[in-house]
């Protein structure tokens, strides 16, 4: 029976997308000066397992969530420069940015809660 081959550094992948995330938020908020980007917080990274592509999931704090995405992906190749001098890895992966809307989901849920939870105080 053939044994799958186990990689010599276990949890690796997850490892390089945490440096990511901390090496991008520091680019975006020092360097990159597109005006569309507001204020933006990164919320996860997938990296696939050849390293080749990233998706960066963000949420917005100030402005619009499209012009957002849109600067993001437009600054894409330089925000990869900017990891390639700063990640010591043999491929920097190609980023692509995607918004989340979780936190925004959560807001939604919550007020439901809270509405149900109001009725009911009123009902009894």
């Amino acid at each position: 029976m053939a044994r799958k081959k186990q990689s010599s550094v276990p949890n690796r992948g997850f490892r390089v997308a945490d440096q990511i995330q901390r090496d991008l938020a520091e680019l975006i908020a020092r360097e990159l000066k597109d005006p569309r980007v507001g204020m933006i917080t990164l919320n996860a990274i997938e990296v696939t397992p050849d390293y080749a592509h990233a998706k960066v999931y963000f949420s917005v704090l100030t402005g619009n969530p499209e012009e957002a995405t849109e600067g993001l992906n437009a600054a894409a190749g330089f925000l990869r420069n900017g990891l390639f001098k700063r990640l010591h890895i043999h491929t920097v992966p190609t980023l692509h940015f995607l918004f989340d809307r979780t936190t925004e989901r959560a807001s939604d849920m919550n007020a439901l809660i809270a509405k149900a939870v109001s009725s009911r105080a009123q009902e009894d």
